[in-house]
């Protein structure tokens, strides 16, 4: 039996896509314990970890962001993701690692599992921690010689001029954008006894062991520099929800006899006003069914609802999607990657947190449409849905990406990295039980396959489905 600890960021988006590889370990026998905010206790237990609460002070999960941090409303964009990143994942990193410490001290663990956001982890295995891998629950945002900075929502771009946009650029936003973010950095490094080291929060400092990315390779730029450890696993099977209750209306979703479509604004930024509303108004007109989701808001926000709509807090996803034709979103990874698994094409329209490099990794990949705003108007929606809809370019390539992701058996492949890094610990002698198995699962046909070459240019080094552990850094 290995033993893992699980660290994720109290929030939706970065706690729930460790549920199926919590779940696929624990199915092998192995041990997992979770540390996460108290609001996602259920799901870590069901998924099959011990659950172990954030201390209060790190657990920002049972109130609204922006409750806790008023003043959070006062940006967009760029400059509210460089206010979560100061305030959100910086400044708790000291006390996060303590607590990981602690947990450590308690209990040893073959190896620490956290989300990317979750900066303490690198800092946890330079002080004698366990090895590290990290799961991506956003687009890779380590630089590289072939993508402009993360944030800007540029697409990439290669060849001399490219590769000098890409310097220029770069330079330019680790010396003004970024910059802070280093001097906070070092601020907590100091805090544990480590030296500073001068990276923003975007650079990789200490390389984790693995760096397991919940998506399909084909949704990500290629790099030339992608690093050995990387894989790209796929997006796992979302777990059942616990209230398999289904709408009143339900049956109109599985016997529409007209295109059903999905329209979220996820669960972080959920003003209605954004794109639930115009998306309702846009497409009211038009001759499809919509699922209007609004993430926990009453529905009343969004009366009078058009006769073509319906709209709830929650619908389980999973179901839904089976029978949806398009997603119209503001960009949260997981929606887009939940929809590419059903290979179904998307309409986006996002810009805080990290939702313009996700919508435009969506355009640049060829399964929707990016509209480039957080704030769409009616028609700008209204004609986004009928392009997707009509041009089956879209559906095409979401099916392509389904394919390769294969979620049926991400979890299994992510599992069977997360043992390679216990087998690794238990022959160093760094503790654990021995070697660990966790069968590979089968890799499935595909254009281009989970394999790294496929989306490598010549002379890189990054692997994305390789399970050797010759290949761990």
């Amino acid at each position: 039996m290995a033993r893992f600890l699980f660290a994720a960021t109290p929030a939706a988006g970065h706690v729930n896509p460790a549920h199926p590889l919590v779940r696929a370990l624990a199915d092998h026998g192995h041990r997992v314990r979770f540390t996460t905010g108290r609001a996602y206790e259920d799901g870590v237990v069901r998924a099959g970890a011990e659950f172990v609460p954030l201390p209060a002070s790190l657990d920002h999960s049972l109130r609204p962001i922006d409750e806790i941090l008023p003043e959070r409303a006062r940006y967009s964009g760029v400059k509210q993701f460089l206010f979560d990143l100061e305030h959100l994942f910086i400044a708790p990193v000291a006390d996060q690692v303590r607590h990981l410490r602690s947990l450590l001290a308690e209990e040893p663990a073959d190896v620490l599992v956290a989300d990317t956001a979750l900066l303490a982890a690198a800092l946890v295995r330079e002080l004698g921690g366990p090895p590290v891998a990290t799961f991506g629950i956003t687009a890779l945002a380590f630089p590289s010689v072939d993508a402009a900075p993360f944030g800007l929502g540029l697409p990439p771009a290669s060849g001399l001029l490219g590769r000098t946009r890409n310097r220029l650029l770069n330079t330019f936003v680790r010396t003004t954008m970024f910059a802070p973010s280093a001097r906070l950095l070092d601020a907590q490094r100091r805090a544990v006894g480590l030296p500073p080291r001068n990276r923003t929060a975007v650079e990789i400092g200490t390389p984790p062991d693995r760096f397991l990315q919940l998506s399909p390779s084909g949704f990500e730029y290629p790099r030339s520099d992608l690093p050995s450890w990387v894989r790209f696993v796929g997006h796992p099977d979302p777990l059942p929800p616990a209230d398999r209750a289904r709408p009143a209306w339900w049956d109109e979703v599985t016997a529409s006899g007209r295109p059903v479509l999905v329209v979220t604004q996820g669960t972080v930024a959920t003003d209605p006003a954004q794109l639930l509303s115009p998306a309702l108004a846009g497409l009211a007109a038009e001759d499809v069914l919509v699922v209007a989701v609004t993430g926990g808001a009453d529905p009343s926000v969004l009366e009078p609802v058009p006769a073509n709509a319906r709209v709830e807090r929650y619908v389980p996803f999973g179901e839904l999607f089976r029978h949806a034709s398009a997603v119209v979103t503001n960009g949260g990874f997981g929606t887009v990657q939940l929809a590419i698994a059903h290979g179904l094409p998307l309409v986006v329209a996002g810009k805080s947190e990290d939702k313009a490099e996700v919508s435009a990794r969506v355009a640049w990949s060829g399964v929707g449409v990016d509209l480039r705003t957080q704030t769409p108007s009616e028609a700008q929606i209204r004609t986004g849905v009928r392009r997707v809809l009509a041009e089956p370019g879209f559906a095409a390539a979401a099916r392509r990406l389904r394919d390769e992701s294969d979620g049926a058996h991400a979890a299994e492949r992510a599992a069977t990295e997360l043992l390679t890094l216990a087998n690794a610990t238990a022959h160093r002698g760094e503790g654990g039980a021995g070697p660990q198995r966790c069968d590979p699962a089968p890799r499935p046909e595909s254009r281009s396959g989970l394999v790294a070459p496929a989306r490598r240019r010549p002379g890189g080094t990054g692997t994305s489905g390789s399970v050797s552990p010759a290949d761990a850094s």
